[in-house]
């Protein structure tokens, strides 16, 4: 055979390289559009009160149904009800699958930073799709922020808006803003969530009806596999607001009278309507693997198509259905028999159920060896929830196939007869019963089928076995980071957080691994540190309540500021069982301890880590200075390994030794050198002198000590401490002189009169004893408490030597060094100089940290004190390895927001209108539609408005003059009299017996005008805050019982003051007239009014609740304001203040308090009227 030349050889080299690379492509390829995709986290709220996965598990395991009478705060079901499905406007059931627990209007838009305004015009389905994704990734254990500007995409199924339907053609033309129909998109269900996570995948709403949301999890996984997102998240939501769609599914002969899904029965008639959330979070599940994320089931394939030409629009087409199911087993890389157990569409009409079951059979018939295919649906439990019907399904699936169980499928008694002989070959999970025994994965499909035609059908397989990591042993203490954007909500989740520790036996490491590693952290956060559950627990209950107690570190107000400095104090502090329990717990200290060991013994004779770990209760100066010195040592060493390292030092007596070694001047063994000499010579003076604490400054303290020769100041601790000292005689009648002239002496537990002239004898010996000791320059900043006059001291023998004769100048070395450092740590067994410290530093914003405290236990209390450093980020905790438990999420603050409109209620217009306050003018109340019931003093204040007495609503009044009145009005205001000197309980009895008398008449009447009641100004009232109670609690007893009678709460802004008073401002006055009313005001209330105008006109822009609501502090960005809002705020302000507010100026004076000081400034350059405000000091708040 010939030779082969080398082009030849050369050219089949090549071939065979590209055969390789098109190989590899094509791999990863095939590989890309069959990557499982993993589910790492679920969200829902669904009926039967279910509002997380373990709740929707619990209702399936139990073989609970969702279904109840419809609520009356959606509609009358009575009213609204008829047993023939034909008659027109009536709907053949009373009962629906709602959501219990929660209504409609309720949403926490402040978490969300949007403004009540907007979040009034929002539909509800969008609030709820925001705290249910909310809540799925905090399932998923992915906190919101590290999503920001990731490839994460948003697929949303949602079909109906029952808001629009509340509101249509019922609000007036001036009554609609931009919010209104941007709320009410369906395309901001998905953008709105792509927004406020920062992220920038696709974001899509799908609308296949029945099949939205299922198409969702399609289309995830579909960009996941492209690579055009990492991460995903499908859902689908749907609520049931007003009662048109049920009207026309039950002429539509779709609804089962009984409300009951009866899935594949002989008895099969219709189904329930339902309504409810579900998010499902999605990652590839390599990547998943790679980030340790919990795994909960894995999408294998799934496939999308469309009915086509069937035998009617809304018909199922059979071979649709079966092309479907082997589209998504094509996919899915598997065949009918590797199947289990199918969650079917399920929903429970005569024509649906057999279509479906007989295309099953179809598909799955031919199972060879394997067990019954297992047939199941969520609707026999739930009702549809039509665009949420499909996520419901899988979250159900996903659950089931995580748990290994197969949940009841409800009302099933037997098999419809419409079906072909293969469905009977099925198995209806009539009972709950374990997964089939598999030796492979549990594997499971879930359809959803589109009224309009487009059907779904996604394969989910178990979760791959993942190896348990083994990692460090859980440490002895945990610390526990509780984040919120307000103290309140920290407090809130304090709460939920303790009342669900007392359920579980979750280890409280891991428990700090989910909360510490796993969510979001907010801007304000707090800690608990704690031992054991228990001592958890009872830390969150006292963060919840705002107690204190061990272990917690209460929310800080912001950041204090930079530089920390090192107090190391002197002795006194010291207590038997100090540091025991660090040499145990903290590998850092125990080192330190460890490497101090060998020189410790060299210079003092003893062993540091014996009289630690045996919990010594040392004594003497001999023993005392050292152990405490060598504790420092290592307390420094600890703190350093946690992040807090000094930038100065400050030593209290023996602690300057300490301080002067952690500054580099000496080094450990010259220090120790240092103390040992020091204490071995100030032990022989033990007995000879006393010493004690007065509370009075320097110059008091000097004036009592004056007779008493052998006393003398021995310390300045601070502006009003100051510690004496001498023989112990003149010491305890200082003290007795110090109590007689009301000042507070204590003896203290020394008997070494030191920084005295008792000191004497031994300076000479000691300084011999240090003379060739060689200090080096500090490399940290040391400020002495001997001589201050210096920034530099030598410190030699001569040094030390004054270090015991001096007093001690503490106050003058915090105060210098105050200057350019925010934090003090004191560095001891005991804090014995933080309160002096604190006292120093006073006037200044300072933060003042102690390190252990006696007869506690020694980690958790340094633990708490390096937790109470942390101003602005929280303390970085150990990252144990994955995986991590599930907590409770987040609790919600809700508020109350609902477009109201001022034409009559509409049908489902919910009645709880209670919270709303509606400021009016006397030009509102003047257009002849208005009746005031007030007395005369306060009618005068509205101008011309048709007014009647309150003596009219007495029990003895003419019940004709007040229906005459309430005939020819459509809003009566009553104006309850209040005395302005305070609320008692004669006034309340006035008010109760007023509002009965106006509700028997106006519940009588066949054309009631509505109820307005006005709620008092605690400006005017000094009972104002009783008042507003009790007018409120009566408002919400009215809306409640009466809800077509009830107007709302109202403030009146009265005109014609002739004083100033906060409330008269009306934000909509032309500028001259505002102008004109500051001009009243004397100057020290202007700032104020000022304050206060800014409040009210930001108040109307966002649609706050009152002005009073917004703390002067808050960014209003934050809350909720855009930029529409930002153009109409400026728009106010130059029409009422003549002032030009530029948006760069808006954006960087987002705070009213910022904002008003900055229309100051501008006022001074262009408005005369302003001028004089600008000295005037700004309130912190204005009530």
């Amino acid at each position: 055979m010939a030779a082969v030349s080398s082009d030849r050889r050369a050219i089949i080299t090549e071939a065979l390289r590209k055969i390789d690379d098109l190989s590899a492509r094509l791999a990863v390829a095939e590989q890309g559009e069959t990557e499982p995709i993993a589910v790492v986290g679920l969200g829902c709220r669904l009926p039967g009160g279910v509002t997380d996965p373990d709740g929707f598990w619990n209702l399936l395991q139990d073989g609970r149904s969702g279904i109840v009478r419809v609520p009356s705060q959606r509609w009358d079901a009575d009213e609204f009800y008829s047993a023939d499905n034909a008659e027109p406007g009536k709907i053949c059931t009373r009962e629906g699958g709602f959501l219990t627990g929660w209504e409609p209007d309720e949403f926490d838009a402040e978490f969300f930073g949007i403004s009540p305004r907007e979040a009034a015009a929002m539909d509800p389905q969008q609030r709820l799709l925001m705290e249910v994704t909310w809540e799925a990734l905090e399932h998923a254990g992915i906190p919101a922020t590290t999503l920001r500007g990731t490839q994460t995409s948003v697929y949303i199924g949602l079909t109906t808006n029952d808001y629009s339907l509340l509101f249509a053609n019922k609000l007036r033309h001036e009554e609609i803003d931009p919010y209104v129909p941007f709320g009410n998109a369906a395309n901001f269900a998905a953008g709105r969530l792509s927004y406020f996570l920062g992220v920038r995948g696709p974001a899509v709403v799908v609308d296949t009806a029945c099949s939205s949301s299922l198409v969702s999890v399609h289309l995830a996984c579909q960009s996941l596999r492209r690579r055009e997102s990492d991460t995903a998240l499908a859902a689908g939501v749907n609520l049931m607001l007003s009662p048109e769609n049920s009207v026309a599914c039950s002429r539509w002969g779709m609804l089962a009278p009984d409300g009951r899904c009866k899935t594949f029965d002989a008895g099969a008639d219709g189904y329930v309507r339902s309504e409810g959330c579900g998010v499902v979070v999605l990652k590839r599940l390599s990547d998943a693997l790679r980030d340790s994320d919990r795994v909960l089931a894995v999408v294998r394939g799934s496939a999308v198509n469309q009915d086509g030409a069937s035998s009617g629009q809304t018909v199922p087409n059979g071979p649709a259905q079966q092309a479907l199911l082997r589209q998504a087993l094509a996919a899915s890389r598997l065949g009918p028999a590797d199947i289990d157990y199918i969650e079917a569409h399920g929903t429970g009409t005569a024509l649906g159920d057999p279509i479906e079951l007989d295309a099953l059979s179809a598909v799955f018939g031919d199972r060879g060896d394997a067990a019954p295919l297992v047939l199941g649906s969520v609707k026999t439990n739930l009702g549809h929830l039509e665009s949420g019907a499909g996520i419901t399904g899988f979250i159900k699936t996903v659950l089931s196939v995580r748990h290994g169980y197969i949940p009841k499928h409800l009302h099933f008694r037997e098999l419809t007869p419409h079906a072909g002989p293969g469905a009977s070959q099925f198995r209806i999970a009539a009972d709950g019963l374990p997964w089939p025994g598999v030796d492979r994965p549990r594997r499971a499909g879930v359809s959803s089928f589109g009224v309009s035609g487009t059907n779904a059908h996604i394969v989910i397989e178990q979760a791959p076995a993942v190896e348990p990591v083994m990692g460090e042993p859980a440490p002895a203490v945990s610390t526990l980071v509780v984040s919120g954007k307000s103290g309140e909500r920290i407090a809130a989740t304090a709460g939920a957080l303790a009342d669900w520790m007392t359920e579980t036996d979750i280890p409280l490491a891991d428990i700090a691994h989910t909360l510490n590693h796993h969510r979001t952290r907010h801007a304000k956060f707090a800690t608990v540190c704690a031992r054991d559950p228990a001592q958890a627990v009872a830390g969150l209950r006292a963060l919840s309540a705002g107690r204190h107690a061990v272990g917690v570190v209460n929310p800080h107000d912001g950041p204090c500021g930079s530089g920390t400095v090192l107090v190391f104090s002197g002795q006194g502090s010291q207590w038997a069982g100090m540091g025991r329990r660090l040499l145990v717990d903290e590998p850092v200290f125990a080192a330190a301890v460890d490497e101090l060991e060998p020189v410790f013994v060299e210079q003092v004779g003893f062993s540091l880590r014996q009289v630690l770990a045996g919990g010594e209760a040392v004594a003497g100066d001999a023993r005392v200075q050292p152990v405490i010195m060598g504790l420092q040592l290592a307390l420094t060493e600890l703190w350093r390994a946690y992040g807090v390292s000094p930038d100065a030092v400050i030593g209290h007596s023996m602690g300057e030794v300490t301080a002067a070694v952690v500054a580099g001047a000496l080094s450990v063994r010259d220090g120790l050198r240092v103390i040992a000499v020091r204490s071995r010579l100030m032990s022989r003076l033990a007995g000879q002198g006393a010493v004690a604490l007065v509370t009075s400054d320097a110059d008091a303290t000097g004036a009592l000590i004056a007779g008493y020769e052998d006393v003398s100041v021995a310390g300045y601790l601070a502006p009003h401490q100051t510690v004496i000292a001498g023989p112990p005689a003149p010491v305890a009648a200082v003290i007795d002189a110090a109590t007689a002239a009301g000042a507070i002496a204590r003896r203290v537990n020394m008997e070494v009169a030191s920084h005295t002239a008792l000191m004497d004898p031994i300076l000479g010996e000691l300084r011999a004893a240090l003379n060739d000791l060689a200090p080096r320059t500090p490399v940290i900043p040391f400020f002495s408490t001997v001589d201050t006059t210096t920034s530099a001291p030598a410190l030699d023998a001569d040094y030390w030597a004054a270090n015991v004769r001096r007093p001690v100048r503490l106050h003058q070395a915090v105060s210098a060094a105050a200057d350019a450092h925010t934090t003090f740590i004191e560095i001891s067994p005991h804090p014995v100089l933080a309160h002096a410290i604190s006292e120093t530093l006073a006037d200044k914003h300072h933060h003042v940290v102690g390190t252990l405290t006696r007869d506690t236990d020694d980690t958790v209390t340094f633990r708490t004190n390096l937790n109470t450093t942390h101003t602005t980020q929280p303390p970085t905790t150990p990252h144990p390895p994955e995986p991590h438990p599930q907590l409770p999420t987040t609790p919600w603050h809700h508020g109350h927001h609902w477009l109201t409109v001022k034409s009559p209620a509409g049908i489902g217009q919910p009645a709880d209108r209670r919270d709303e306050v509606t400021v009016r003018t006397a030009a509102d109340l003047a257009d002849g539609s208005w009746l005031l019931i007030a007395d005369t003093a306060t009618a005068e204040l509205v101008g011309e408005v048709a007014v009647l007495p309150t003596a009219a609503l007495a029990e003895d009044a003419s019940s004709a003059i007040l229906l005459d009145a309430l005939c020819a009005v459509e809003n009566v205001l009553f104006i309850p009299e209040l005395p302005v000197d305070g609320f008692d309980a004669e006034s309340g009895y006035r008010l109760f017996s007023g509002i009965r008398r106006l509700t028997s008449v106006l519940t009588a009447m066949a054309t009631p005008p509505r109820l307005h009641l006005a709620v008092p100004s605690p400006d005017i009232h000094d009972g104002g805050s009783a008042a507003r109670t009790t007018v409120s609690g009566l408002a919400a007893t009215f809306a409640r019982d009466h809800t077509g009678l009830w107007g709302g709460l109202v403030v009146i802004e009265p005109t014609g003051t002739q004083h100033g008073n906060d409330d008269d401002i009306d934000p909509s006055a032309p500028g001259g007239d505002v102008l004109e009313l500051w001009r009243t005001y004397p100057a020290d209330r202007r700032r104020v009014l000022l304050h206060r105008h800014v409040s009210v006109l930001i108040a109307a822009v966002m649609g706050l609740p009152s002005p009073e609501s917004l703390d002067p502090a808050d960014d209003f960005f934050e809350l909720g304001m855009d930029s529409m809002m930002s153009v109409v705020l400026q728009r106010a302000l130059l029409a009422t203040l003549g002032v030009e507010v530029s948006s760069p100026d808006l954006f960087d004076n987002s705070t009213v308090e910022s904002l008003a000081s900055h229309l100051v400034e501008l006022g001074e350059r262009e408005n005369e009227s302003l001028r004089d405000f600008a000295d005037v000091p700004l309130p912190e708040k204005v009530s």
